[in-house]
Order: structure tokens, then C-alpha cells, then sequence
């Protein structure tokens, strides 16, 4: 079976995106257990995004996404066990056990959250964006949103914005179909969100994110833009999300058979298939894979377990930055 892509390439998404479900499966696990509380979304069916954007993507790119943040994080470089940690609130945590599951943030990593309020980090990834142009790099900035949240108005001002000054941002609109739980035929009469960008006159695409390969491909061509200064691309990448909109959300305003559809063309099983038909892993090499991965999901566990909690001199931390500013004057 020919490919584009390297064996390398097909080994790398099926450990990630294996690593990927099996932190949000153990997620909501602990979730059922009270391991965990608050808000808490799981990525579980879009896993082939994050595989993608990272392989059409290099290190220094920024990634900024909403709340269902933990997949995104892990694939950009946090660890688990620094995610697993900040699910449990603790001080080794990824945000020091403050931020919680909507949160996650590391500058280290170019991962600059996780935003509870939705459609806030559309705004904030074109001033990204801005820092990287203004700084002269060849960075860009992959943003994500969902399909709610491409009824916000600070989408418009944003894409307004971002091609005056043709600004390094990729938007990425992760549409799973429902939103919280309102189909996108119900919200508005434009159903191809890509096409958002024809009144701005900014490039677009609709790419299949059940498939790896498409999302490198559609990532990498708005990548090639950006970087050489062609300014922002919108993506809709069609997705599906096989749990609820949260742990707290049955989902049953969508059927069962609809959700067998979508399963049945599973990212990981696909790209399973094709390392398998190639012959370019035996079954005990994929077995263990399965295994370490396993074994890092229980390693992440057993160190949020065991992490401190945040000292109680941390509370009012981080919430404001004091600086210096010598150049005012009264």
C-alpha cells in the first residue's frame, strides 16, 4: 500500500493518538471516581487533528485552544504526568494545580492555553501571531476554536484584523457538529464554516479530521502561507467528538447510529491499517506500543496521586504581573 507518508510518520500518530485516548479515557475514569472535578472535556474521536497539526508543524509554532485542551497539550510536549497532575489540582500541575482541566498552559512549549470563555483565544492568537510578526521569526500560530463558538463576534473583528496585517495565525475551527449540543444547522444558515472567511477574502479549506493525512495536508499548506508571509488561512476540519460535550453532557441529541458511523472510520484504527497493510510494524512491535503507553498513563496517574497540593501562600500568586516601568512618569 503506497503512501506520502514514512513509516516514521504513520509510528509516530499511532503512538500519540493511542497515548492521546488513553489519557481521556483514564480521565473520565477518575472523572466517575471524583479523582477530578469541575469542567472537564474530553478530546476522545478528534485525535487525528492533534497528530496532524503536529507533523505539518514545527517546535517553535504556537498552538492556543479552548477548553477541550488536554489532547492538544500532551501533543505539543506537556507531559502527562504534568496534565494528569493539573486535573488533580496539584502543585506539579501543568498551570501549579490552578488552572484545572479548561487551563492548561506552558510557554515552554509554545502551548498558551486552554480558554474557558468561549472564543476568547481567537483574539488572543492573532496577538500571537502579532508578537511573532512583530519579532521578525517565521513562526506561526495554529488557533483552535469549536463550531459554537464560530458564531462569536470577536471571530469577525479577529479575521478583520488578522488580514489587514496579514497576520502568521492558522484558524482551525474543530467542527464536531454540535457544539454543546445544538447541531450547526440549527445556529445558522451558513453550514460550511469556511466559508466565514469569503468576506474577508482570506484563503479556506473544509478538511476531513478523521483523517491524519488530510489534517497534515491542509495544516502544511496554511503553514507554507503564513510562513511566508501570505497571511492567516482558515481550516474547518470536520471532526467528532464520541463523547459528550462534557462529562456531565448524556449527549442524546444525536443518535446512536451516527455515532457507529463515526466510529467505524476511527483515526487510530485507520492509521493502524495502513501500518499493518505495509507490514512495517509485527504484532508484538505493536503490542508494545500498547503497552508503553499504557504503562505512561498509569505513571501519570500515580504521580498526580502522589503530587502536593498547592501551599495555601499560593492563592494569590500569578494573578497579577508587577513590574517596573522607569520609562513613565507622573
Amino acid at each position: 500500500m503506497k503512501t506520502k507518508f514514512t513509516k516514521e510518520t504513520y509510528l509516530y500518530w499511532y503512538e500519540l493518538m493511542l497515548l492521546l485516548r488513553r489519557f481521556e479515557e483514564k480521565t473520565g475514569q477518575l472523572y466517575g471516581m471524583q479523582k477530578i472535578r469541575g469542567f472537564c472535556h474530553l478530546y476522545i474521536g478528534q485525535e487525528a487533528i492533534a497528530a496532524g497539526a503536529m507533523t505539518a508543524t514545527k517546535p517553535e509554532d504556537k498552538f492556543i485552544t479552548a477548553y477541550r485542551d488536554h489532547a492538544l497539550a500532551i501533543a505539543k510536549g506537556i507531559s502527562a504526568k504534568a496534565c494528569m497532575a493539573e486535573l488533580y489540582g496539584k502543585a506539579t500541575g501543568c498551570s501549579k494545580g490552578k488552572g484545572g482541566s479548561m487551563h492548561f498552559f506552558s510557554k515552554e512549549h509554545g502551548f498558551f492555553g486552554g480558554h474557558g470563555i468561549v472564543g476568547a483565544q481567537i483574539g488572543t492568537g492573532a496577538g500571537l501571531a502579532l508578537a511573532e510578526q512583530y519579532k521578525g521569526t517565521d513562526n506561526v500560530v495554529l488557533c483552535f476554536f469549536g463550531d459554537g463558538a464560530a458564531r462569536q463576534g470577536i471571530l469577525h473583528e479577529t479575521f478583520n484584523m488578522a488580514m489587514t496585517w496579514k497576520l502568521p495565525v492558522i484558524f482551525i475551527c474543530e467542527n464536531n457538529m454540535y457544539a454543546m449540543g445544538t447541531s450547526v444547522e440549527r445556529t445558522s444558515n451558513v453550514l460550511d464554516i469556511y466559508k466565514l472567511a469569503d468576506a474577508y477574502e482570506m484563503p479556506a479549506d473544509s478538511i476531513d479530521g478523521m483523517s491524519c493525512e488530510a489534517v497534515h495536508d491542509g495544516i502544511e499548506r496554511a503553514v507554507k502561507r503564513g510562513r511566508e508571509n501570505g497571511g492567516p488561512t482558515l481550516l474547518e476540519i470536520k471532526t467528532y467528538r464520541y463523547r459528550g460535550h462534557s462529562m456531565s453532557d448524556p449527549a442524546k441529541y444525536r443518535t446512536k447510529e451516527e455515532l457507529e458511523e463515526y466510529k467505524e472510520k476511527d483515526p487510530i484504527n485507520e492509521v493502524l491499517r495502513v501500518i499493518q497493510k505495509n507490514k512495517w510494524a509485527t504484532e508484538a512491535e505493536i503490542e508494545a506500543i500498547n503497552e508503553r503507553v499504557k504503562a505512561e498513563v498509569e505513571e501519570c496517574v500515580t504521580f498526580a496521586e502522589e503530587s502536593p497540593w498547592p501551599a495555601d501562600d499560593e492563592l494569590l500568586k500569578d494573578v497579577y504581573v508587577q513590574e517596573d516601568y522607569p520609562f513613565i512618569v507622573d
